[in-house]
């Protein structure tokens, strides 16, 4: 078994006009990364109810944020050639293109559906187990590495459960 590499995009809203505020992911050995994104000079959307649920002010984005080309390079460094995969694949496919779009750059690395990897046994099993991670790991904010831990996490109890049933 190889564990996936989960990331995970925050962003300014849902919808067009939205873009990248911050990325991060999770991982083979649950090594964590997360970046947090610098508006570029056009990206103007901003959704006060996305606002809400990640508690990132822009203006902390446009003071600490990292360039688009920083980002994009740190994510080509560490996924170069790998494939990782997401929850939320249409919405965080389009938030790293702008990002890559931004930069300059093409992604080395392959994004891909986080459900293409998840079986029917594992399904069964995922809302409650998630649900368990999160609690056992006293998450409250809603923010990209923790969220790609969190994901990651509960696909590997999900595969070890549904392999012992096996047996």
């Amino acid at each position: 078994m190889t564990v996936p590499i989960i990331i995970d995009f925050e962003a300014s809203g849902f919808g067009k006009g939205s873009y990248p505020i911050e990325v991060g992911f999770s991982g083979r050995h649950g090594e964590g990364w997360c970046a947090l994104i610098r508006p570029e000079q056009d990206w103007q959307h901003w959704d006060i109810d996305a606002a809400k649920v990640h508690h990132i002010p822009r203006e902390i984005l446009v003071e600490r944020g990292k360039s688009s080309a920083y980002v994009a390079e740190q994510l080509n460094f560490f996924l170069n050639g790998y494939t990782v995969y997401t929850d939320g694949w249409g919405q965080d496919y389009v938030w790293m293109a702008r990002l890559f779009d931004a930069a300059g750059m093409v992604p080395r690395f392959k994004l891909a559906d986080l459900r293409g990897i998840i079986s029917e046994q594992q399904e069964e099993r995922w809302h409650s187990t998630k649900d368990h991670v999160l609690k056992e790991l006293g998450i409250v904010r809603h923010r990209a590495s923790s969220d790609a831990r969190v994901l990651q996490l509960t696909w590997l109890r999900t595969y070890d459960a549904g392999r012992s049933a096996l047996c």
